[in-house]
């Protein structure tokens, strides 16, 4: 089944989203995920951009091996859910790079992010996990956990950057933006 993506300035999107009770089947829903993701050109979704208040994203990298030219290595089984995941550490040079978002289409913006993280979670079989991503896979993970954590890529930008972006994003709550998928718009009338 493929959601509608949530946009900007729907309240879901500032919440911290709660840990899900452990051994919930997700299967279905992860699948819904990848498939409302994949339907709007996505690399991760994460429960919040769907309306679901709930410490899940899922991440799919695979399509960057080949279709990107700044894609690395590695990049061909780059595909996960991540379940109640807890970011342990953020390390290293932070670098610079055009970030996007499918609940706040048609802007996007250079983000500072550290470009290695260490971070535990359960994967779809609830099974605990604890890895170490640097480069792409930590910038992909960093922006998702945002999500679950109520903050958006916009956060980051200047004072001055926001400013300037208030009519787009405005747009973007009322719906007033062209998308190739189905949104959801807090302020649609």
């Amino acid at each position: 089944m493929i959601y509608p993506i949530v946009m900007y300035g729907d309240p879901v999107l500032r919440q911290r989203a709660t840990d899900v009770e452990p051994g919930t089947d997700l299967k279905q829903l992860i699948d819904d995920m990848f498939e409302t993701m994949h339907a709007a050109q996505g690399i991760g979704l994460a429960a919040p951009q769907i309306g679901k208040s709930i410490r899940l994203f899922v991440v799919d990298g695979t399509g960057l091996e080949k279709d990107d030219d700044e894609a690395e290595e590695g990049m061909e089984d780059f595909k996960k859910a991540f379940i109640n995941p807890e970011m342990l550490d953020e390390l290293g040079t932070p670098w610079a790079f055009e970030e996007g978002c499918l609940s706040i289409p048609n802007i996007r913006e250079k983000i500072l992010r550290k470009e290695t993280i260490r971070i535990r979670y359960y994967n779809e079989n609830w099974e605990l996990k604890e890895e170490e991503y640097d480069g792409m896979k930590a910038r992909i993970i960093q922006h998702e956990y945002d999500h679950i954590e109520g903050k958006l890529f916009i956060d980051y930008l200047t004072s001055l950057k926001k400013r300037m972006l208030k009519g787009k994003l405005t747009d973007i709550s009322r719906g007033a933006v062209k998308t190739e998928y189905r949104i959801l718009a807090p302020l649609k009338k």
